[in-house]
């Protein structure tokens, strides 16, 4: 039997003080929540996918409830899940009114034969599927309307945020190791402030936005969605940990690699096959926590980490 792992991140980017409290206890009652469900001997998939849900209701991040505006004012939202057994994967793209993006991708990939729905054809699988949706008025957020007129007013581009570790939203994602030793993943975003309307990040991308398989580990990648998406980020990590790197030296060299490359900037989650832990950024900050052995481990500034004891999840 292995050792149950979960860890969870809430975005890389330039994370203001004013939020620091609420992003760092977000990405623990995440990580929480999701161990619990390994604790009772469930599946890596299910750990992931209520860890996201989570952060997708929490109005403090980039997914669900709380997602960043397009140009027009509008929520658009991606999310990926992947099961690293068997490699099936489920993803939906510009989807704006269903409460749990992360959900509806697993329906994707178990009730579907496709890997990948968008617009209003993932909508109306959302609608034969009865899965809960919502309205604008319940997934835009004040602090999401006033970044948007933040960035009409100063016209900052969405290609920069990451890059010049500006402010601005970005991605949740889980990673998880389960008590058979199967290793699942998945990312949800409401993308970035005033993006061009219809543009898709590397969250739902599978092999960018998040990739697992068995034989090497999870990873789920959050930053500069286009420069991600152009080196394969996740699918690069993960390969590295075949390969023989540590979780957290493959992180380290994929994002290194990214920097260098396409001169892009991010942060990066990791389980590999033998259970060990790795995250790396290199944006200003990025908020993760993991649970093990009945404790939470968490961070947000380089180098900062506080450990915490687990207690059952509220309601």
């Amino acid at each position: 039997m292995n050792q149950p792992k979960i860890i969870v991140h809430g975005g890389a980017w330039a994370i203001p003080d004013d939020l620091r409290e609420g992003v760092l206890q977000g990405v623990r009652h995440a990580a929480n929540a999701g161990f619990q469900i390994l604790k009772q001997g469930k599946a890596s998939l299910d750990a992931v996918e209520i860890a996201v849900r989570i952060l997708e209701d929490n109005p403090v991040f980039d997914a669900g409830r709380g997602s960043c505006l397009n140009a027009k004012g509008q929520v658009e939202m991606d999310a990926v899940i992947m099961n690293g057994r068997t490699l099936a994967a489920g993803a939906v793209a510009g989807i704006d009114c269903v409460k749990n993006p992360v959900s509806l991708a697993r329906m994707v990939m178990e009730k579907t034969k496709h890997v990948l729905l968008i617009g209003e054809g993932a909508k109306l699988f959302a609608e034969e599927m009865n899965v809960e949706m919502v309205g604008q008025d319940y997934l835009v957020t004040k602090y999401a309307r006033e970044e948007l007129e933040n960035y009409r007013k100063y016209e900052k581009t969405v290609g920069n945020l990451f890059n010049n570790k500006l402010s601005g939203c970005d991605t949740v994602g889980a990673v998880a190791i389960d008590c058979h030793g199967n290793i699942a993943c998945a990312t949800s975003t409401g993308g970035i402030t005033a993006k061009r309307v219809g543009r898709v990040g590397d969250a739902p991308i599978v092999g960018a936005g998040a990739y697992c398989d068995n034989l090497g580990g999870g990873v789920s990648a959050t930053g500069h969605g286009e420069s991600i998406i152009r080196v394969s980020l996740a699918h690069q990590t993960v390969g590295l940990m075949k390969s023989g790197e540590t979780a957290d030296d493959a992180c380290k060299m994929a994002l290194s690699d990214m920097a260098e490359r396409v001169h892009g900037a991010g942060g990066l989650i990791a389980i590999s096959k033998n259970g060990d832990i790795g995250y790396h950024f290199t944006t200003e900050r990025m908020a993760w926590a993991y649970a093990s052995d009945d404790l939470v481990t968490s961070g947000l500034d380089p180098g900062d980490s506080e450990v915490f004891s687990m207690s059952p999840p509220a309601p």
